[in-house]
């Protein structure tokens, strides 16, 4: 079989500048230069069939394109409520009530399987609370008393924070 010399040719973004090496299902591989600057190695396969155009950065510039031209998306752009983290937490999920929701309480949920109620809270990459219940009111009393003692332990980090400033 012939080798292809893809050197100086362009696919997409993609430049090729020379033979990179072999890859594990015998094609050969191309080190190549996008338009935005990035190098990359890409399989002759890929490159001569349209499969791959560039590093990654249009797929980016495409996704964002459609994100911003989506209404329901430029409607969201700039609300306050969609700010991600406050100290480490994502504010809009701990205070907003999915669609999923069927308790009507945030954090209190209905295990089919087990038949019983789950209180949780997820706070800093851990569960603060996560305990079930046979009673419904029973989880909805601890997930309210895990979300004092949480706002109890943050208002003294804060009280000792600005102390020490």
């Amino acid at each position: 079989m012939r080798l292809l010399d893809l050197s100086g040719q362009q696919f997409g973004r993609l430049t090729v500048i020379r033979r990179d090496g072999t890859a594990k299902n015998g094609n050969a591989t191309w080190l190549c230069k996008c338009s935005c600057g990035n190098l990359v190695t890409v399989d002759s396969y890929r490159l001569r069939h349209g499969i791959t155009v560039s590093c990654g950065c249009y797929r980016r510039d495409i996704s964002k394109a459609r994100l911003t031209k989506d209404p329901r998306t430029r409607k969201q752009i700039g609300n306050a409520t969609n700010l991600p983290l406050v100290n480490g937490s994502n504010v809009a999920a701990l205070t907003k009530i999915s669609s999923r929701n069927i308790s009507g309480v945030i954090g209190v949920s209905f295990d089919k399987r087990s038949g019983k109620w789950a209180a949780r809270l997820f706070y800093h990459g851990r569960y603060v609370l996560n305990q079930t219940f046979s009673d419904f009111n029973d989880a909805v009393a601890a997930r309210r008393q895990a979300e004092k003692q949480l706002n109890q332990k943050e208002d003294l980090k804060t009280v000792e924070e600005s102390a020490e400033g």
